[in-house]
């Protein structure tokens, strides 16, 4: 028997991460605050959100024989026009193996790193996006773009463990009804399963409770946010373990959704949602 099971990533049977990212005018909102300097905007929040994971990502793909391809990852953005969000190098690029994410860094950028005694040091941390808050809510185009990249690579990757779909929003669409988009989305999968998808939005209201992977819609009033929920996937048992050692105990119900996140609840989303499996 194979010691492999349909929540492995290897290099043969790889996985795909497809973040598609609000960068509409309202994502230069506020959004959380930093410690004696301005608020962040929302657009801050999400690049370096998106930034530091995909560090983590190639750091927990470095191996002792070099960076190994256990993903793909695709960034895709819609506000003032909906495409690759790549920059630099990588501008214009659909999917990126991992291996090239980390050959392609945009910039370095100097931030104080907390050591955890009370002091901090500062790194030079690499940069892939940088903020957007352009234009309108264009999400039906995006996830119509996101599911033609998947479909693309689930047909390459028969076999693969099926890819993480996270979009990450604060407003509704403007061009026309998200919902057929995101079912379709959703349905996407490989020979070991559909794909996940999260739905995480963002709060525009610092009052504003925020909700994290619910098991059922019922604290739900908003027409817009139950769409959200009842499109998103159900957590698998592996990102629910994960959920378990952040302090989140949830149900077997649990789903890909967040409501009105923080950018603390921003930054778990994204280490639940891609943690998908072991990697080999």
């Amino acid at each position: 028997m194979s010691r492999y099971t349909n929540s492995d990533i290897t290099r043969y049977t790889p996985s795909c991460f497809c973040f598609i990212l609000d960068q509409s005018s309202s994502m230069a909102e506020p959004f959380g605050e930093r410690d004696g300097e301005a608020p962040v905007t929302k657009a801050e929040a999400v690049a370096l959100a998106l930034n530091n994971l995909l560090r983590n990502l190639i750091l927990s793909c470095s191996k002792s024989d070099g960076i190994r391809d256990y993903f793909e990852v695709a960034v895709i953005g819609y506000g003032a026009e909906v495409g690759s969000a790549w920059q630099g190098a990588l501008r214009g690029r659909e999917l990126v193996p991992i291996s090239q994410v980390a050959e392609q860094v945009l910039m370095l950028e100097e931030r104080p790193v907390s050591l955890g005694d009370g002091t901090t040091e500062t790194i030079q941390a690499p940069v892939w996006i940088t903020p957007q808050a352009h234009g309108s809510t264009t999400m039906c185009t995006a996830l119509h773009l996101a599911h033609d990249i998947l479909a693309f690579w689930t047909a390459k990757n028969p076999s693969s463990h099926p890819p993480v779909i996270v979009h990450i929003t604060d407003g509704e669409a403007t061009d026309g009804d998200p919902a057929p988009y995101l079912e379709a989305l959703a349905n996407t999968g490989t020979g070991n399963g559909r794909s996940t998808l999260f739905n995480v939005h963002l709060s525009s209201r610092r009052a504003a409770q925020p909700l994290s992977f619910p098991d059922q819609s019922a604290p739900l009033h908003d027409p817009y946010a139950k769409l959200l929920f009842d499109k998103a996937s159900y957590l698998t048992p592996y990102m629910r373990t994960v959920a378990w050692e952040n302090g989140l105990p949830l149900t077997e119900q649990a789903r890909a959704f967040v409501l009105n996140a923080d950018p603390s609840l921003l930054v778990l989303a994204l280490e639940i949602g891609t943690r998908p499996g072991r990697l080999w």
